[in-house]
């Protein structure tokens, strides 16, 4: 861990930046993947499965059997769980719908605007050491709610060739249309170009590692889009004197434990409250069965104190972080002055991993300092908005002589008849 006191604005560049790979490292490996997958299709992808998962899969779609076996395995206790997450998720997002908006911008000139879903996305869940079967609700619930005609679901296979079980009962919960058995680079190029067993898609959706990552960006070149550069997890809590240095450190910890690349960050304007959360981290992370994994996190964690809450929101907004928990007892400044932030977590009773899971909110969000111009995923996410126009005769004489005169000036005269014969036409009635 990193302490650091009041450190000075011509040093922030060099604290904000995540400890991941430069994209040049891993670029040739996506790319080359990439290649492979786009004239090879399957037998690629049972390739690089075999490399990178250590297994051999014949077929990748995951079977109604399995999914069957899945329901039989998965507890009542976390299938209630599951279901209860579900419902909050399904509340917060079917609440972001939005009627369509009409208005006559001049006398017979209607135009509208309305939303469509995007017929085709693709979900990437990670599968590692840490099956997220919660991204499958925060990504196939507000999907179905958008009316996503194909939800296809890529996950890496475990070494038995299989799936993990809560995935597969969450997916088939949540109205997923196809499972698939294959993950990282590879997935994410068989969502881009289609193969025999994965359709191509619009949009690609899901956090992953740093080459999913670099992946979904390339993706982007071939004509498919994705929903934000989400890389290894991060979280900055903010923490003065009112703080419980133990719940500030469990919260801190649950994003370390993520991956040996995550990032998290105390900022604070005491000093005793950053001391108690050090010594609470240490003591925390002895009894963490992850302990190896959150101890690689922990060793590029940042502990900063600033002189006021000015400066430390100062600092904060030119992090941008995916996660920000303020337990402060002027909680306002901070909960009115974030600019950049992918989700905001307030006060000392809620936690982080409220938003991961069951609040409602949807945990896949901007990283590495892309919260500055992304949003977290929504409703909107899975909607592409559409505008209409309908101009009556009384209409396009309204509007017709600027149009003849804004395209006669830009040299597009093909678009100045276009309008002049109607108006021509209208005249000889």
């Amino acid at each position: 861990m990193e302490k650091l006191v009041n450190p000075p604005i011509n040093t922030w560049d060099n604290l904000v930046i995540r400890p991941t790979q430069n994209v040049e490292d891993i670029e040739e490996t996506v790319n080359e993947i990439f290649t492979e997958v786009s004239h090879k299709g399957d037998a690629a992808l049972k390739k690089y499965t075999e490399l990178f998962d250590g297994v051999e899969i014949n077929s990748f779609e995951v079977s109604q059997d399995e999914i069957d076996e899945a329901f039989q395995v998965v507890s009542q206790e976390l299938k209630k769980a599951i279901q209860l997450a579900k419902s909050n998720i399904e509340t917060f997002h079917a609440a972001q719908k939005t009627e369509k908006v009409e208005v006559n911008t001049r006398e017979g000139v209607l135009c509208w605007q309305q939303k469509k879903a995007i017929q085709k996305v693709g979900l990437y869940i990670p599968g590692g050491s840490a099956p997220l079967f919660s991204t499958i609700l925060m990504l196939a619930v507000p999907a179905r709610i958008a009316g996503c005609e194909e939800i296809v679901l890529c996950t890496p296979p475990n070494k038995e060739g299989k799936v993990n079980p809560a995935i597969l009962y969450t997916a088939q919960l949540c109205g997923v249309t196809k499972i698939l058995k294959v993950g990282g680079i590879q997935a994410i190029a068989g969502l881009t170009f289609g193969t025999e067993s994965i359709p191509k898609v619009y949009k690609i959706f899901g956090p992953g590692n740093q080459f999913v990552t670099v992946a979904k960006q390339l993706a982007t070149k071939f004509g498919v889009a994705i929903d934000m550069p989400a890389g290894p997890s991060e979280l900055l809590v903010f923490a003065d004197e009112s703080s419980n240095p133990e719940f500030v450190a469990a919260d801190l910890l649950s994003q370390a434990e993520h991956g040996p690349d995550s990032q998290v960050i105390l900022v604070s304007t005491d000093i005793t409250t950053v001391e108690a959360v050090e010594e609470a981290l240490k003591k925390q992370l002895e009894k963490l069965p992850r302990k190896e994994i959150a101890s690689l996190a922990i060793e590029h964690a940042k502990l900063i104190s600033f002189t006021n809450e000015e400066k430390a929101l100062a600092f904060i907004n030119a992090y941008g972080p995916e996660h920000f928990i303020v337990v402060a007892e002027k909680e306002e400044i901070f909960v009115e002055g974030i600019i950049n932030a992918g989700s905001v977590f307030i006060g000392s009773y809620t936690p982080e991993s409220a938003g991961d899971y069951a609040s409602g909110t949807n945990h896949t969000l901007p990283t590495n300092g892309y919260a500055k111009q992304y949003s977290g995923v929504n409703l909107d996410s899975f909607l592409k908005s559409m505008t209409f126009q309908k101009i009556t005769k009384k209409g396009i004489q309204n509007i017709g002589n600027a149009i003849e005169l804004m395209a006669e000036a830009e040299g597009l005269f093909a678009h100045k008849n276009a309008v002049t014969l109607r108006l021509k036409s209208l005249e000889n009635e």
